[in-house]
């Protein structure tokens, strides 16, 4: 006979299956990945550690909780396996083990993290969540950007604000830096949108939120958010152009577009210089192609398997440590996701990555192509953000770049897979020889 569960346990995993849990581990997840600076600077990293570390036992528990409606099949995308596998693998070739193994422990924690929310949430809510813990985070990097620039007049060293916003930017908020405030405000705008679309919130809170992201947009004077807000506006039309499209005409469709794609990508490249003069970002770009020609030297060594995953760079770990001396500067990243795969996890781990998120893209722009409601489009147009950032930063490694990436890659891997079509085939009734179906058989 088996042992009497106590009641109390009973009333344990009722909560955590709830929605109100759900809901409640979404925003407290949001808050704090996109936080991470602000918790980071005033109570310390292991306090921030701790906090990822409690919410993975939570999530854990939730998973468990609900084993019997998640499928383990369709818990994690197998390309994202792969990914975290090689960087992990890269334990065994790294220049320091240590700083690899938390780095590592640190991309899966959060990737933990982003599979739990996109598990508990559907694309609806979990867009709704972050717009939540976005409008609260905007709206407190501008309060103090307006205390500590207007009436006080004196920067906050404690969280990196300068004070600039009398002097229309730059502004970092509680983010530390313009250009991840900008990133930040740009996937917001996107989220804001999606939620007045959908009618998810009300029509003055949309306005407000929309005015809050554009002016920290602006603010931030970030070159690359004129770049980002290009790269979506293009998207969202070309996406409306397909959804719009009749379906017998839209592969064909398909098919144009991407070759415009390629060649739009092609032409800019070949022009880059006069678009980087034009948005006004030479100075930055001369700083980053610096970086990227001192990179190049480094790369030689180990093309293949690179240097080892150590996330934002070690400042006293070689080749980092090396590129830094050389450019007497203290870059923590290479200031390009790319470019700093190919250091870390060389040729290999950029393949696996360019993999990863390539399919997750296709998919979740049919799914978006297909369906017709507007929160569908949410997902590629989050990843079209993250992937034109990847050019000019490396958010997309850590962090809130890798937390929101994850959550699209799980969202993209539950439609149009392998996946949904083995729960298709599983779930279509079957006859036993007689022509009665097993249900009424056992009758």
């Amino acid at each position: 006979m088996s042992p009497r569960i106590p009641a109390r346990f009973h009333g344990l995993a009722e909560l955590l299956r709830s929605a109100s849990m759900a809901r409640a581990y979404t925003l407290t997840t949001f808050g704090a990945v996109l936080g991470s600076f602000a918790i980071e600077w005033l109570a310390g990293l292991v306090t921030y550690a701790t906090l990822v570390a409690g919410l993975c036992v939570v999530g854990a528990a939730m998973l468990v909780a609900r084993r019997r409606e998640i499928r383990f099949l369709r818990l994690v995308p197998v390309t994202l396996l792969v990914f975290a596998g090689w960087a992990g693998a890269s334990i065994f070739w790294t220049t320091s083990r240590s700083h690899t193994a938390l780095s590592w422990l640190s991309l899966v924690a959060v990737a933990f993290l982003a599979i739990v929310v996109g598990h508990v949430r559907d694309t609806l809510q979990t867009a709704r969540a972050l717009g939540d813990v976005m409008r609260w985070l905007l709206s407190i990097s501008l309060g103090l950007e307006i205390v500590i620039g207007i009436l006080l007049q004196s920067p906050l060293p404690l969280l990196g604000i300068q004070g600039n916003i009398a002097r229309f930017g730059p502004v970092q908020g509680i983010f530390g830096t313009r250009n991840l405030l900008g990133l930040v405000a740009v996937l917001a705008l996107i989220t804001f949108v999606v939620e007045w679309r959908t009618n998810s919130v009300r029509p003055g809170l949309a306005l407000y939120s929309v005015a809050v992201g554009g002016t920290l947009a602006v603010l931030s004077d970030s070159p690359t958010v004129l770049v980002l807000a290009a790269a979506v506006g293009l998207a969202t039309a070309v996406l409306a152009l397909v959804r719009h499209a009749r379906p017998q005409n839209r592969n064909a469709l398909q098919w144009a577009l991407a070759a415009v794609v390629a060649i739009g990508i092609t032409v800019g490249y070949l022009m880059r210089h006069q678009l980087i003069a034009w948005i006004g970002a030479g100075t930055d770009f001369s700083i980053r192609t610096d970086l990227w020609r001192e990179l190049s030297y480094y790369v030689r060594f180990y093309p293949v398997q690179g240097f080892g995953f150590v996330g934002p760079w070690p400042q006293d770990v070689f080749p980092f440590a090396g590129v830094n001396i050389a450019l007497d500067d203290h870059y923590t990243s290479a200031l390009n996701a790319y470019a700093d795969l190919v250091l870390q996890v060389g040729w290999v781990g950029l393949i696996l990555f360019a993999a990863m998120v390539g399919i997750a893209m296709v998919r979740s722009w049919l799914v978006a192509g297909e369906r017709r409601s507007v929160v569908y489009a949410w997902t590629p147009l989050i990843l079209v953000t993250l992937l034109v950032d990847a050019l000019f930063e490396s958010f997309a490694l850590f962090g809130l770049g890798w937390l929101l990436l994850v959550v699209c890659l799980v969202r993209a891997g539950q439609s149009r897979s392998w996946r949904e079509r083995m729960d298709a085939m599983e779930s279509s009734p079957r006859l036993p020889p007689t022509g009665i179906p097993d249900d009424a058989r056992q009758l």
